[in-house]
């Protein structure tokens, strides 16, 4: 197992200590989270636990059910959800994340904001000094008049591309495109996510300021550091 991979399990399974029995749990998108629901899943089976979970993408949907867990996975109503696990492609010091490598931002978003709290599982790798440097921000927007919204970004300073697979315009599980935008550097996290919510065509970003509840950062030894905001 390589070491990234080794802190990515830590990271989950130091999370893992903050489930409790009768919890609504937020499932996150990407590698780590894909993890913390494998342990989740079995921890759950072990203790004879009853959660309901709600997905932040179709794909951890259906790793959760296929692994036994329940919940609402097609169209959950987030009127309540007790804490979100997911993960980050980057966090800085306050706390504050990039994160849509995935692509599946807007519902992490919408899962977040309906949870009491948030526990995000990182590796060591994606703690950085600021933001937006090493890794481009992901933004979603809609298809409709796709190229106006990227002069839009562009205007704001960013080097947008929009993500392909497979020599296709990637698509979420909304049917928007991502665009990433490399602004050099994200000074100020907060700042910049209401500026790109205000151009219209632009559905979310990937800034998560002042989300995250604690920081589970892996090693590759298998140990863990949580970090309370």
């Amino acid at each position: 197992m390589q070491e990234q991979d080794r802190a990515k399990w830590a990271a989950a399974q130091g999370a893992l200590q903050f489930v409790k029995d009768g919890m609504t749990v937020g499932l996150g998108t990407g590698s780590t989270a894909e993890k913390f629901v494998r342990l989740l899943a079995q921890k759950a089976a072990d203790e004879h636990w009853q959660l309901s979970c709600v997905s932040t993408s179709k794909a951890i949907a259906a790793l959760a059910q296929e692994l036994g867990l329940t919940g609402e996975f097609t169209n959950p109503s987030l009127l309540h959800v007790d804490m979100t696990f997911d993960g980050a492609d980057e966090t800085d010091k306050a706390g504050n994340l990039v994160k849509g490598g995935g692509g599946a931002l807007l519902r992490e978003k919408l899962v977040a904001l309906a949870s009491d709290e948030v526990t995000i599982m990182v590796d060591e790798s994606k703690h950085v000094e600021v933001l937006g440097r090493a890794f481009k921000l992901p933004v979603e927007i809609v298809p409709f008049g796709y190229q106006r919204t990227v002069k839009r970004l562009e205007a704001l300073g960013a080097k947008a591309v929009l993500r392909c697979r497979q020599d296709q315009l990637f698509v979420t599980d909304n049917g928007n495109y991502i665009a990433d935008c490399d602004f050099g550097g994200i000074a100020n996290p907060a700042e910049l996510a209401v500026q790109l919510k205000s151009i219209t065509g632009v559905v979310e970003s990937g800034i998560f300021a002042g989300i995250a509840k604690r920081i589970v950062t892996g090693r590759s030894d298998g140990t863990w550091t949580v970090q309370e905001l």
